[in-house]
């Protein structure tokens, strides 16, 4: 039998937030939501970096690869969270809570972290399947509160674990499971779960039988209990293929994550597809997963590529040359001019400055993340990059400031 994920998603801001830190991302084989953390510090940028992250795994794997690659996207994403906070320190404090299932045939692979939930909703019970990781959880957990009085003290927004800035190791709860046909399951944030009981969770999970109809409804009733938080739902019904009267779905991108995109490279593909999706697109949105070019597209994406390079239209190439880039040069970080790419033997970029900044002056974390060369859209911004990797910079004779080279 083969199955697949009927799914819907929404985000709403609620009645009292400023902004939406909540993401979600829903297709066939990937469910995610986060929920950002921080207020000004950005839990907005932490929420949709998770988000794009994890989104690179929208495709089909081997079972026993699952938790693995959801395992290897969050350390990603921790790890980008710190090098953002490193090179702008506005952003110190960020965070995003994460719970994210992803697919394989019947088999079902999740990594949780922080207070968003997962519910499964299963021949009418109702479940919580995720645990979590707050301080009230955790009095709970050792007999010093009951749950009631948990769901109502002060400190029950209190996260022990988190994505953020913090360079401590990342604790994530894993599991793999099995799917069933007409199980449903329900992703959110606590602007759900912490307005609406989960009796009418319950409640409405069975009542409706369109998830996007039940999804709906779940955010009016966080709305109409004051809204508080954010609010994030993602409603996925197992459904089998060969019976079910589904037409297909586009994957889904709800909240901060679809009002900020984030782009995070893939693996790569060839540099003429790169060059020439970079010079069409100068602004990308979310990565989706886009189907692969038979061989005679890439002959042509390669021809087009090198016709801008060579004349046949400046405006790509003058876009590319109007980009900078910090990135390692030797032992020291510099700043380029251009693109980091190339077309063939044609390099898109070529060194502007090469700074007095040592790369072993620099924590390993943001040395690491420097092999991802840093892109900004002026020469300014590149230079603002630099000036906060001077600040952050680690107490050592090598890390002494000059004047640039």
């Amino acid at each position: 039998m083969a199955i697949k994920f009927l799914y819907a998603a929404y985000s709403d801001i609620g009645l009292i937030r400023k902004s939406n830190q909540d993401s979600g991302y829903a297709s066939e084989n990937l469910l995610v939501v986060a929920d950002g953390m921080g207020g000004a510090a950005a839990g907005d940028i932490a929420s949709s970096v998770t988000v794009a992250h994890l989104s690179l795994n929208d495709d089909v794997y081997p079972a026993d690869d699952l938790l693995r690659r959801l395992r290897n996207s969050l350390q990603d994403a921790h790890e980008d969270l710190i090098m953002r906070t490193a090179v702008d320190s506005s952003l110190s404090g960020m965070g995003t809570t994460c719970v994210a299932i992803l697919r394989s045939g019947n088999k079902l692979a999740m990594v949780h972290i922080g207070d968003s939930r997962a519910y499964l909703l299963r021949k009418e019970k109702l479940t919580q399947v995720t645990h979590d990781h707050t301080l009230v959880q955790y009095l709970v957990d050792r007999g010093k509160l009951t749950p009631e009085e948990a769901r109502h003290h002060p400190k029950r927004n209190v996260i022990m674990r988190a994505l953020g800035d913090s360079p401590e190791e990342l604790e994530l709860d894993e599991s793999l499971r099995e799917a069933k046909v007409g199980d449903r399951w329900l992703l959110c944030s606590d602007g759900l779960f912490g307005v609406v009981s989960e009796e009418m969770l319950q409640s409405t999970l069975s009542s409706y039988s369109d998830p996007d109809e039940c999804a709906q409804h779940l955010v009016s009733l966080a709305l109409a209990g004051g809204a508080p938080d954010n609010v994030t739902v993602i409603i996925a019904d197992v459904v089998d293929t060969e019976t079910a009267d589904t037409l297909p779905q586009k994957p889904l991108i709800v909240g901060a994550a679809c009002a900020n995109p984030v782009q995070v490279q893939r693996n790569p593909a060839s540099a003429a597809e790169k060059a020439l999706s970079l010079l069409d697109n100068p602004s990308p949105a979310l990565p989706t997963n886009p189907p692969k070019r038979p061989r005679r597209a890439r002959i042509a994406a390669l021809v087009g590529a090198l016709l801008v390079l060579g004349g046949g239209s400046g405006a790509g190439y003058m876009w590319t040359q109007s980009q900078y880039f910090v990135a390692p040069a030797g032992e020291y970080v510099a700043i380029y001019k251009g693109i980091p790419q190339k077309v063939g033997p044609l390099h898109l970029s070529s060194l502007h400055t090469k700074t007095s900044l040592r790369l072993d002056s620099l924590s390993p974390v943001v040395q690491n993340r420097l092999q991802t060369p840093i892109t900004r859209s002026s020469l300014p911004e590149a230079q603002t990059v630099v000036a906060n990797l001077y600040k952050n910079m680690q107490d050592s004779p090598a890390a002494k400031p000059g004047g640039d080279k």
